[in-house]
């Protein structure tokens, strides 16, 4: 059983389009995960670091919605763009990337930022 470092949830809930919540698969949550999975297996990760797909995390209105574990690190509105810096930052670094960060998370304060 592999030991990981970082675990990554990408949501990829799909609601109807007339529902006003919208949904993160709408948003590009399937290209960001797509993405994920083949930067995780490029850099050799795949023994430490898991991309998976995620239902709903109930922050439909800031879709494309990324979830962090150990730390709980909650970005929103993030898109294929933002998914390198993402793995190099804050999955290998361990840094917070302020401007993707959903809300305030304080139990984040004492962590590095990039």
């Amino acid at each position: 059983m592999p030991h990981l470092t970082r675990h990554i949830f990408i949501c990829t809930n799909v609601r109807k389009p007339e529902d006003p919540k919208g949904c993160c698969t709408a948003r590009g949550g399937d290209a960001v995960r797509d993405l994920f999975k083949q930067l995780v297996h490029e850099r050799g990760l795949k023994s430490k670091v898991r991309a998976n797909a995620a239902g709903c995390l109930d922050q439909c209105a800031h879709g494309a919605v990324v979830l962090i574990y150990p730390e709980q690190i909650w970005y929103g509105h993030v898109t294929p763009a933002d998914v390198p810096e993402i793995l190099e930052r804050t999955v290998i670094e361990g840094k917070v990337i302020d401007r993707l960060l959903l809300t305030d998370q304080p139990h984040l304060a004492g962590l590095p930022r990039a």
